[in-house]
């Protein structure tokens, strides 16, 4: 007998993965998490029949979450990540040496368990020196840190149940108020061909609070539609003028400097369509 995942990706989309065998099913005090081992991408975390990460395309979103911001940045000495607890976009992070501290803030402390236990090659950066795990709302954690942060990620699940406050105008004016005078963000922003009102409001949000708002995607293969996007807001520094050098250095498996720049072109009608967002 075979046994089948699917995420119901919209009310007519849906991926199914077959899977080997069920590592972990739990209810937290925030969603039902599992892990599942699966033939086709090995490892997979799943919160509220959503995937969050599989062991075979993880290092794309983590890659490209973390070191657009961190290349376009001059000095990200401090950075905070909210959501994240698989711990993949804390090791990304980690690989730039400008880094003094990367704090993670994950609300529901059982993914972080989960991570530990199950996917050691995403978590494992946890237990670096430089790595703080903050078991907390990021929302409110923000509030405690006016102007100390250089990168904020915003590593969220889909604004369903705790996240939904993540995608709100309230939350990004306490992103903007975190960040220091040269800070800069990312936030991930789902798929621009399944869910391009979501970005576009978002983008409208950022615009007015940032004079730098882009919109950038990658290609994720258990990621609805395979394509994703990824919402950067900056108070100084311009994405396409990144540190080249640096960003050619890191050791990466999908982020280079050239899918950096890439990243930015957007699909003619996507494009014009967003770029209505006021």
């Amino acid at each position: 007998m075979e046994f089948w995942f699917t995420e119901k990706q919209t009310e007519h989309l849906g991926l199914s993965v077959r899977v080997h065998k069920s590592l972990l099913i739990e209810q937290t005090p925030f969603q039902k998490l599992a892990v599942l081992e699966t033939y086709q991408y090995g490892r997979m975390l799943v919160l509220d029949g959503a995937i969050q990460t599989t062991e075979r395309d993880e290092f794309v979103y983590h890659e490209m979450i973390a070191h657009v911001p961190l290349t376009t940045h001059r000095r990200p000495g401090e950075v905070l990540v909210i959501g994240g607890g698989d711990g993949g976009a804390v090791r990304e992070i980690l690989r730039h040496s400008k880094v003094r501290r990367v704090r993670l803030v994950e609300i529901d402390d059982r993914v972080v368990a989960a991570a530990r236990r199950f996917l050691p090659g995403l978590s494992q950066a946890l237990d670096d020196p430089r790595a703080e795990v903050v078991n907390a709302d990021g929302a409110e954690y923000l509030r405690t840190l006016p102007g100390a942060c250089d990168v904020i990620i915003v590593d969220s699940t889909d604004p369903v149940g705790p996240a939904v406050k993540l995608f709100e105008a309230d939350f990004f004016r306490t992103v903007h108020d975190a960040l220091a005078p040269e800070g800069l963000f990312v936030a991930q922003s789902k798929s621009p061909y399944l869910d391009r009102g979501l970005i576009r409001d978002l983008l409208g949000i950022v615009r007015s609070l940032f004079p730098v708002a882009l919109l950038y995607t990658a290609a994720i293969p258990t990621y609805p539609s395979g394509l994703w996007s990824f919402v950067l807001g900056s108070k100084v520094h311009h994405p396409l003028t990144f540190d080249e050098g640096r960003a050619e250095k890191l050791e990466t498996r999908y982020y280079s400097p050239e899918i950096h720049r890439a990243a930015f072109v957007l699909p003619r009608e996507i494009r014009d369509e967003l770029n209505q967002a006021q």
